[in-house]
């Protein structure tokens, strides 16, 4: 199997890039529909004296940038992008390029900035409405105490607040990204406690919400935060366990 020259590479990258923009444009001047489907690939080939594999590249960047969506057996079909299309794609290519561990690191911090700020938010503007459903959202977390609902009513809870913000980039971030942070952390001996600690911190920030306490409602989510994801990550394995050997009894 020959390997590409670099200026082949280079040159297939650059006509690629300007069938994509090509039909980007036409997409957005409305040329090409929503849901309209694409030509097929031999027809984008004559058109464009391009390569099937030239074109596909085209298209693969077209997706990623929320274009098209195409399936399995499909042709691509034409779509607007959305906020969470965009965003998503941008998620996958964190993971790809930071690996698991830290990429899972950054969007905690991430999500520690975005929730600390909503906090702050919330404690000096959020109006009566605003309040109610922060409220609901701690009762039914409450009832979820001891529960396998309780994550569910964890994420509502934090969902509720950023709503305050009244930013859809940031509640679209923090929709994409909590529940699989949360889903990947690893369970806790004891979910009953950890969910009463959970509860406790969260009727704290509410209550330093309803005194419109920017100071507490902000230290207390950046603890609360920190806190819960600093309880889930494992313990480094001991050399005694990677002997195979019982660890010392204490005293």
């Amino acid at each position: 199997m020959s390997v590409p020259h670099p200026e082949e590479f280079a040159e297939t990258r650059r006509v690629s890039d300007g069938i994509a923009e090509t039909l980007i444009a036409e997409a957005r001047r409305g040329e090409i529909a929503a849901g309209e489907v694409l030509p097929t690939e031999r027809e984008l080939c004559e058109r464009f004296s391009a390569s099937r594999p030239t074109v596909r590249a085209a298209l693969q960047q077209m997706q990623a940038r929320g274009y098209i969506e195409a399936g399995a057996g499909r042709r691509p079909r034409v779509v607007r992008p959305s906020l969470h299309t965009v965003l998503m794609s941008a998620g996958d290519h964190i993971r790809d390029i930071l690996g698991d561990a830290e990429s899972g690191a950054h969007l905690e911090q991430m999500r520690q900035f975005i929730e600390t700020g909503a906090a702050r938010e919330a404690a000096m503007r959020a109006d009566n409405v605003q309040i109610a459903k922060l409220r609901a959202a701690l009762e039914e977390n409450f009832e979820a105490i001891g529960t396998a609902d309780f994550a569910r009513t964890d994420i509502a809870f934090h969902r509720a607040l950023v709503s305050v913000v009244g930013n859809p980039v940031i509640l679209t971030l923090h929709d994409m990204f909590v529940s699989a942070m949360l889903a990947q952390r690893p369970p806790t001996d004891d979910p009953a406690k950890h969910d009463r600690i959970a509860y406790d911190e969260h009727r704290a920030i509410y209550q330093a919400i309803l005194d419109n306490d920017v100071i507490a409602a902000t230290d207390v989510m950046d603890r609360h935060l920190a806190r819960s994801y600093r309880a889930r990550l494992k313990s480094p394995r001991s050399v005694s366990e990677h002997l195979g050997e019982r660890p010392p009894t204490p005293g």
